[in-house]
């Protein structure tokens, strides 16, 4: 479906559950897209225990611009496609993420969307090499519980655990979590499955 925000429209596939507990809404990270091997390795798995689940292609993405452009515009986006999601599927519990800069929009619009929890995967605790940048306080200003799924080879750096709800690193893993996506999906959804 196609959702239409301030910044342009974004495009949505959902995956219903027969009997939903609750709503997961997932995006894309910079310059990637929603068919990520961890997103769809959540998808699956979460699905699996009872989500309906949203994939959101975002409205910079669907314009073919590879950078996000600023925060403010890109949450205002995330926030008119939450609206609407959430309409569509009164009474669910919502749980919003993403992987890499999704994770930080799922951050920082936790509060404002009414969200239950956030799903973090591969958030970029700084860019590379640059430590002194660090976007900890994204993760810290949630104010609902963070589950971060970071690899322990991520150039972008590994939140610290005292950051976030939860947070499991996973070895052998760079920023991509493509070496076994499955692991990443189990991880989200066992903790999705002990809340919902």
């Amino acid at each position: 479906m196609e959702i239409t925000t301030p910044r342009g429209a974004a495009l949505v596939d959902v995956d219903e559950a027969e009997r939903p507990r609750f709503l997961l809404v997932l995006t894309h990270g910079s310059a990637g897209g929603v068919d990520a091997p961890d997103l769809l390795a959540v998808r699956d798995a979460a699905m699996d225990r009872g989500a309906t689940v949203a994939r959101v292609t975002q409205p910079f993405r669907r314009a073919g611009a590879r950078a996000p452009g600023s925060p403010a515009r890109q949450d205002e986006a995330w926030l008119a496609v939450i609206t609407e999601l959430t309409g569509r599927y009164p009474g669910l519990p919502l749980v919003q993420g993403g992987r890499s800069n999704g994770a930080r929009v799922a951050c920082r619009t936790a509060k404002a969307a009414g969200a239950d929890a956030v799903v973090a995967l591969a958030f970029p605790l700084h860019p590379p090499g640059k430590p002194e940048r660090s976007r900890a306080d994204e993760l810290r200003g949630a104010g609902v519980d963070v589950l971060v799924v970071n690899g322990d080879r991520d150039p972008f750096g590994v939140p610290d655990a005292a950051d976030a709800a939860r947070l499991v690193v996973l070895p052998g893993e760079g920023h991509d979590l493509k070496k076994d996506p499955a692991k990443a999906g189990e991880v989200v959804a066992d903790w999705l499955a002990a809340r919902y």
